[in-house]
């Protein structure tokens, strides 16, 4: 198969072929449809994530069709259509059992503890856990935002975030999660203030219905102006970059008793963030992490896209082949994105 492949971090990425993935018992392969460029494939490229192995294919967050399964699955995959969440739970672990496989304690994450889906096959173990159906009526580019940053936003905003209608939800960073927490929060009738440093991402976070902006190039203290927007603060306010910049104005955005949702990745050698612990016990704030979504937690959110609730697709502002991909991945070593959204690779059907 064709991947796109890094030998060492940092480094320019190469399309190549390289051997097909087979099915593990009990797992499966996928001839990935889509797949998008997110900025934790950024991280891993980088070297931010001990999992990484070299050499290694990236990729997270796609949608194919099984086109082989091992033995052991009690289900029949191959030729439906599917997703996967990121976090790809055991199955057996604690938290699996009891619900709560993003945070399984021997996860597996293509693109990070295996390879992706940078390329035109890639291999999921459990496939009974992991899978989860798309409808027809969900094209590929909108269904792979689904298995992370759209799947994520909506756990942090819906679950962890616990939003409901009235409230003025902060959202810092709007970039392909970000947008996804301002579309699905608008969704569930909250009020929405977008932050973020690019003004085109935030002329898209008001066409999704956010309404107020902060661009943070204009003020000393995003913080302090969302809570001036907001007459009095966020209720529920997610740093959906992973910046401790953007942490700690989230955290800040706060009114007494609200809510910050951590979404974004924080690596180490950025920092570790100064939290203001003094303002969390005397405002009573909760500080909460959100590391994915579960298959199970898919129907409701695949109900809410068939009944066009919430649009995905919208988010897609770029599509891309296989062979575009390595510069669209070097390009995010720029702080301000040039085109907001979600950037789609497409790769080429082996069978073409």
């Amino acid at each position: 198969m064709k991947a796109i492949v890094y030998e060492e971090f940092g480094q320019h990425p190469a399309l190549r072929s390289v051997p097909d993935p087979a099915p593990a018992p009990g797992g499966v392969v996928i001839e990935v449809d889509a797949t998008g460029l997110c900025r934790s494939d950024w991280h891993a490229w980088r070297g931010h994530d001990p999992d990484v192995k070299l050499p290694h294919v990236g990729g997270h967050e796609f949608a194919g069709t099984v086109v082989a399964a091992g033995s052991g699955s009690a289900l029949p995959w191959v030729g439906r259509r599917v997703t996967v969440p990121f976090v790809c739970g055991c199955g057996t672990c604690a938290q699996c059992v009891t619900g709560n496989q993003q945070v399984c304690e021997q996860q597996t994450q293509p693109g990070f503890s295996h390879w992706g889906s940078f390329a035109q096959y890639v291999a999921i173990d459990n496939a009974d856990g992991n899978l989860v159906a798309i409808p027809d009526s969900i094209k590929a580019p909108a269904a792979a935002a689904l298995g992370c940053r759209f799947g994520t936003a909506y756990r942090a905003v819906v679950r962890q975030g616990r939003v409901t209608a009235g409230e003025w939800v902060a959202v810092h960073g709007c970039g392909g999660v970000g947008l996804s927490a301002v579309m699905i929060a608008v969704a569930n009738g909250a009020r929405v203030v977008a932050v973020d440093i690019s003004r085109a991402a935030l002329k898209v976070a008001r066409d999704l219905g956010a309404e107020a902006t902060v661009d943070v190039s204009d003020v000393d203290d995003p913080g302090a102006a969302v809570i001036e927007r907001t007459l009095g603060g966020a209720h529920l306010s997610l740093d959906c970059l992973g910046d401790p910049r953007t942490c700690c104005a989230s955290v800040r955005s706060l009114r007494r008793r609200g809510r910050h949702v951590q979404v974004g990745l924080l690596p180490p050698d950025e920092g570790s963030p100064a939290i203001p612990m003094d303002r969390i016990v005397a405002h009573e704030l909760e500080l909460l992490g959100s590391h994915g979504i579960q298959a199970h937690e898919y129907p409701a959110l695949l109900g809410l896209v068939e009944a066009e609730v919430l649009h995905p697709e919208l988010l897609v502002r770029r599509t891309i082949d296989l062979s575009e991909a390595p510069a669209a991945l070097m390009e995010m070593d720029i702080p301000v994105p040039g085109t907001p959204g979600v950037t789609v690779i497409r790769p080429e059907s082996p069978k073409s």
